[in-house]
């Protein structure tokens, strides 16, 4: 069993107080994780500008071609973890048997972060809109329209808790040190295994790792980072976003509740559709923001309802290894049942049908864990309380609606798959503030474009815009 420890800024910690990380299944420990409390964070953060100053001593392109590297070892090389040594399979390994996914999707998550790591410099000129980092290290330059131009760091560097849901959302925080800035990051509780493998792979390729900073722990770490550092990310559920809701040194990732949306002039084509929908819903085990939870259409909803249920409602457990393997397990007790007890609430609502009850049981238990197959239900109206609420399996709602109240009707939208090509529609559609990432035509909401913002410019969000002035530059443009 590998004995992780807590990381203070690069030097290893062992804490008294530990944590056995088990597997999900069988319930044999996988590893030991020295925890930290939230005075160890508050100490350490003392020392967070130190991590800038470090990272300064290299260009942004010498860092982005360093993380480039660590791309290749992450994927590929056996690296040091705690006490031991870890392969790229054992990664697949363990992060498979503690958070529940099947070890394809854990694999293909481990290529989308190693595609943002090799691809940073075209990910930070999209986000900064084609602006020289070197801009950003200097705090300030020329563009190439000969305008001068400043950008002040808002923090020495980015603090984050971390879920154990999906590894893929840590593409996000990944640009974070080739702009020159230091991490404090919580590990999910179950999912450490991203974080301390990058860490190892972005020292072996020659980052300096005083400038990374690894705390597990419970919620007294998450509130000392979150309250101590200048700028944070979280994730969580609703309540995580309504405490935050206005804070603007936290970012906040919550449910995506996103949706696909068919117009009346694609309505009666929808069967050509069908596999974009399915793909929305049921990819990486319905477990991301980006996974589709509610469709809406003008009409043919049952039947768009009858053939999804039809495509996914007979999918059923396998073992993680298997690569046809497509529902993750609920590995914290009792959350199986709890969900499928909320949802059976929401059917007993007139209106409200369940398309998958055919396909029997929805609820596999199992001694250490359990599993929810696909669940999807027909919606007459928008107006059902289910009709836009996300679970964390692949979830549908089917919801009839006109076209023109669907724009308000849907709520919050993190991706919104527009299949239409009204020009009129699509135009409103552009305008609404409450669709984030909006896709026009037949993309499936999981298809991310990588080189555009994702719930907020990361840049934004760590730099602002201001005025200055010098007169050797002054002069230089006259």
């Amino acid at each position: 069993m590998l004995n992780i420890p807590v990381i203070r800024w690069g030097k290893p910690y062992e804490s008294l107080e530990t944590e056995d990380v088990v597997h999900f299944r069988t319930g044999d420990p996988i590893a030991r994780v020295s925890q930290a409390n939230g005075g160890l964070v508050a100490r350490d953060l003392r020392h967070a500008k130190r991590a800038r100053n470090i990272l300064r001593e290299f260009t942004c392109q010498d860092l982005m071609d360093k993380v480039a590297k660590a791309a290749d070892l992450f994927e590929n090389e056996t690296l040091p973890l705690g006490d031991g040594q870890q392969t790229a399979d054992d990664f697949v390994y363990h992060q498979s048997a503690t958070t529940g996914l099947p070890q394809h999707m854990c694999r293909r998550n481990m290529e989308k972060n190693c595609f943002v790591l090799r691809n940073m410099p075209e990910i930070l000129d999209a986000l900064t809109r084609g602006l020289d980092p070197e801009i950003l290290s200097r705090g300030h330059g020329i563009e190439d329209r000969g305008v001068v131009v400043s950008y002040q760091a808002q923090t020495s560097m980015l603090g984050a808790v971390l879920p154990s849901n999906s590894p893929g959302v840590h593409t996000l925080w990944l640009p974070v040190v080739p702009l020159q800035m230091g991490l404090m990051l919580k590990p999910g509780s179950q999912e450490p295994w991203t974080c301390y493998r990058v860490a190892s792979a972005f020292s072996q390729a020659g980052i300096p790792p005083e400038v990374i900073g690894l705390y597990p722990g419970g919620h007294d770490v998450g509130g000392a980072i979150l309250t101590g550092a200048k700028r944070a990310m979280i994730f969580g559920g609703q309540k995580t976003i309504d405490q935050y809701a206005g804070n603007p040194g936290v970012q906040v990732h919550g449910p995506g509740f996103s949706k696909i949306i068919i117009g009346e002039d694609m309505v009666d084509r929808w069967e050509e559709f069908l596999d974009v929908m399915v793909e929305s819903v049921f990819i990486n085990g319905g477990r991301s923001c980006i996974n589709a939870s509610s469709i809406f259409a003008p009409r043919h909803t049952r039947e768009i309802a009858e053939a999804i249920a039809a495509k996914i409602g007979p999918a059923n457990v396998l073992p993680p290894e298997d690569p046809d393997s497509a529902l993750a397990a609920f590995t914290v007790p009792g959350v199986g049942p709890a969900v499928l007890s909320m949802i059976e609430q929401d059917v007993k609502e007139e209106g409200v049908t369940d398309m998958t009850a055919g396909y029997g049981d929805r609820l596999v238990e199992m001694e250490r864990c359990s599993y929810l197959r696909p669940v999807v239900l027909h919606c007459d109206s928008p107006e059902r309380a289910v009709a836009t609420k996300e679970y964390m399996f692949p979830f549908v709602s089917v919801v009839e609606c006109p076209q023109e109240k669907m724009i308000d009707k849907i709520g919050y939208t993190l991706v919104g798959t527009a299949i239409t090509e009204d020009d009129d529609w699509i135009d409103d559609l552009g305008q609404a503030t409450n669709i984030d990432r909006l896709n026009i035509g037949p993309i499936p909401t999981n298809r991310l474009n990588w080189l555009q913002p994702h719930e907020g410019n990361l840049i934004d969000f760590l730099f602002r815009s201001r005025a200055y002035q010098s007169h050797r530059q002054m002069a230089a443009t006259v």
